[in-house]
């Protein structure tokens, strides 16, 4: 495996009012492409911050980030979406899908912003993203037409469609139940499978037991980071 991420002395501090607030302090962190990491820690931990970081929503105050070789903390913002919308696929809790547009619409959106995905082809990519998510006779359905987990599943179609190499999954499972959250996972876990570097936070350690790494948050500092033999993959 290669290196896709290194993060060298990271520190974030954000300015509120008259108190400084140091999210991160001095984290270091390295990620070969194809691993399988999930991120815990108690709120307040770094973990969504460094997280924001790695997926070029923000900028460090001080250290070096790189991404597939490349300085990200010299980019301008324009550079910063264009790694976005190429290399990094996102997934929140809350599915931020478009309510009045349809699974295949909202899976189509950015492909419209990848300067070398065909738009000519726009809805056969965005139909074979669904399909392989399960997907494949839910093309015309709104959000609220959809359960929560088909809902997380739109999301996790959108998140491939341009076929980046890191996925970035951010509290995927806390909208959703036990059986329900399994059958995300299961997604994750055969994307991992497939190549796909899955970088994911949670607080649920059941959860995060479907990842082959696991890195511990505690006030801007990674505790502990270890490798985990999860019997949860038993599950897939």
């Amino acid at each position: 495996m290669s290196n896709l991420i290194s993060i060298e002395k990271i520190t974030k501090v954000y300015q509120m009012g008259d108190v400084s607030v140091n999210a991160l302090r001095g984290v270091d962190l390295t990620i070969d492409q194809g691993e399988f990491v999930a991120v815990m820690g108690m709120s307040g931990s770094g973990k969504s911050t460094l997280m924001n970081i790695i997926g070029c929503l923000d900028v460090p105050t001080s250290g070096s980030y790189s991404f597939l070789s490349k300085k990200i903390e010299s980019f301008s913002t324009r550079q910063m979406a264009d790694i976005r919308n190429a290399h990094i696929g996102f997934v929140f809790q809350n599915f931020s899908l478009l309510a009045r547009t349809t699974a295949l619409e909202n899976v189509e959106l950015p492909i419209h912003y990848h300067h070398e995905k065909s738009k000519l082809n726009s809805a056969d990519l965005a139909k074979a993203a669904l399909e392989h998510v399960g997907l494949g006779d839910r093309l015309h359905h709104l959000p609220n037409q959809l359960s929560g987990g088909q809902q997380q599943r739109v999301a996790i179609a959108r998140a491939i469609v341009n076929d980046p190499p890191l996925i970035l999954a951010d509290e995927p499972t806390g909208a959703l139940d036990t059986k329900t959250s399994d059958e995300v996972m299961a997604i994750f876990t055969e994307l991992n499978n497939f190549g796909k570097t899955v970088i994911l936070v949670t607080h649920e350690l059941e959860i995060a037991h479907f990842a082959k790494r696991l890195i511990t948050m505690r006030d801007g500092h990674i505790i502990s980071d270890e490798k985990i033999n999860s019997p949860s993959l038993q599950k897939v």
